[in-house]
């Protein structure tokens, strides 16, 4: 429809004067929404009685699954809301997947403002199926119509970022993908306060919440999709020579291969499991930091020499308090990793900074049991901080890292179908973590202990994960699109050349504003800022 034709690709193809630094906060107000599928788990408790109010409803013994599903008179169970948050990244590898390749010729204003449609009209759903006390309502509305928004804002900006900043790319995804480690750092405390503001004797207020957040959403992330700008084709930065030819050391290619065909590709296969060896042991921690921390140091939070199960109500709450400052400290590494390792890969090389971070991670992994039994609070900490800036530092990597072996022509749908091994990732790393410390308990193995097999595995799994990084290699020539293929293919993406467009810049005389650039940092380093300083309260705990 013509109404709509402001979101075709080649309407928003930059003018000459087009500044690129406006293209990151675009992406960022994206990300910064969507990255509040991490923080979802500040409804859990709320939803758990959102009948009951005060305390849970519970259902009746005999009472069946599906009963449960479709019951609108008994409160849920935990367990039952958390399989939102692996519905949300097995459907955010999925959409990335099946609509990455869209994407590379719908352009990312069009992907955005789709997204941003899924995202928010998800939460609009999810907001009935707590009205209606419908569960279902929830999974389909945030579950999978919102994952299926997460995963096209996921991957709209990164092609873009990597064509604008060929000189930096490690740096450009870096900074958008921090936007999504961060979101629930701003998401999490304004959900608090709004279920706060709208309970009332009747009402636990995530009903409301969920709309307030979704009309907020809304308004960000319609501005960050058309803001987007797509560079024309030969644009490079002022003053950057790119490489005459493929480079053997770092892998940096000046061709490009159709993602149709990277499903055959050995390397493709070997970067797969890279990411989701790196992301299994990152993300199965990263779920479970709270209760790892108070029992594995139980009462030496507290300065007394006491197990877990001894504490006493008051003492497992100020222990509570304490990891939940570890878990903001550890949110704080995982987005801080995003851009600064990314940011290294630049000068490092992606395959050196993968390298590292399954060589350091095997060593920290291995090490943990010790500094645990050793009541060594400060490097127990420490290296769970380290290891969580590696595990966002791998996400932020691995776009650039894509781009190096197989070109930047279709790298957004590339990248899209290797987002499968986070959704694969993404179930069987706390599966691996929580089952592994249930069963050694169940074998009465002390709660303090009942990681180390866990640590212990998750390092041969980064073992795993090194062998594969130490075998990529260069894509094969047969693997590249001919110059006809590529011809062919940017038609289809509808790109246009430098010196044939004349753009549609976001300024009068076709050059972008500083005002416009100021702007639209501010409009999302503000958030970002006030989430950073509120979870840097919430560690400051740690070390009182």
């Amino acid at each position: 429809m013509a109404i709509f034709d402001f979101l075709d690709k080649e309407r928003t193809v930059a003018g000459s004067g087009f500044n690129r630094w406006l293209v990151p906060p675009a992406a960022l107000a994206i990300h910064l929404c969507i990255g509040m599928a991490y923080g979802f788990s500040v409804f859990w408790l709320p939803l758990s009685r959102a009948l009951g109010i005060k305390e849970s409803l519970a259902c009746p013994a005999d009472m069946d699954l599906l009963a449960k599903i479709l019951s609108s008179s008994c409160d849920w169970q935990i367990s039952m809301l958390g399989w939102m948050y692996t519905m949300f990244f097995v459907f955010l590898g999925l959409a990335a997947w099946l609509f990455g390749g869209w994407l590379e010729h719908a352009g990312p204003r069009k992907a955005g403002v789709v997204s941003a449609v899924c995202w928010c009209g998800g939460l609009v759903i999810s907001a009935l199926g707590v009205y209606q006390h419908q569960i279902w309502l929830m999974w389909l509305g945030s579950g999978v119509i919102g994952g299926i928004g997460l995963g096209l804002g996921y991957i709209s900006p990164v092609s873009t970022l990597i064509k604008w900043f060929p000189d930096r790319r490690g740096m450009a995804t870096g900074m958008a993908i921090m936007g999504f480690g961060g979101g629930a750092m701003i998401g999490a405390p304004l959900a608090d306060k709004l279920m706060k503001f709208f309970a009332t004797p009747d009402s636990v207020g995530v009903w409301q919440t969920f709309l307030v957040m979704a009309a907020i959403y809304f308004v960000f992330m319609m501005a960050g999709a058309l803001s987007y700008r797509v560079p024309p084709t030969g644009w490079k930065p002022a003053g950057w020579t790119p490489p005459a030819k493929a480079n053997a050391n770092t892998m940096i290619t000046s061709r490009h291969v159709h993602a149709s065909k990277v499903w055959g590709i050995p390397q493709f296969w070997l970067v797969w499991l890279v990411l989701c060896l790196n992301v299994t042991a990152g993300i199965g921690i990263l779920g479970m930091a709270s209760p790892l921390l108070q029992e594995i140091f139980a009462g030496q939070l507290l300065g007394v020499n006491v197990a877990f199960n001894d504490l006493t109500l008051a003492q497992k709450g100020q222990i509570a308090a304490i990891a939940a400052g570890f878990t903001g400290l550890l949110s704080l590494f995982n987005i801080g990793g995003r851009f600064v390792w990314a940011s290294c890969s630049d000068f490092l090389g992606r395959k050196a900074t993968y390298g590292i971070f399954f060589v350091l991670g095997i060593a920290l992994y291995g090490l943990i049991p010790s500094m645990a039994h050793g009541a060594q609070l400060a490097l127990f900490v420490g290296f769970f901080c380290i290891i969580l800036s590696m595990y966002g530092g791998g996400f932020a990597t691995v776009p650039a890292y894509l781009a190096d072996l197989f070109g930047t022509q279709m790298v957004g749908a590339i990248h899209g179908r290797l987002l499968t091994a986070w959704s694969v990732a993404g179930v069987f790393g706390p599966l691996l973590v929580t089952y592994i410390r249930e069963y050694q308990i169940a074998q009465g193995v002390p709660k303090a202990q009942a990681y180390d097999i866990t640590m212990y595995l998750l390092a041969g799994l980064l073992v795993i994960g090194l062998l594969c990084n130490l075998m990529v290699r260069p894509v094969a020539d047969r693997h590249f699109m001919s110059e006809a293929e590529l011809a062919a293919e940017k038609k289809l993406a509808h790109e246009r050349d430098a010196a044939a467009s004349t753009g549609n810049a976001v300024a009068s005389n076709g050059v972008t504003s500083p005002a416009a650039v100021a702007f639209g940092w501010l409009a999302v380093g503000i958030p970002l800022a006030i989430g950073v300083w509120l979870t840097v309260q919430k560690a400051a705990v740690l070390f009182k």
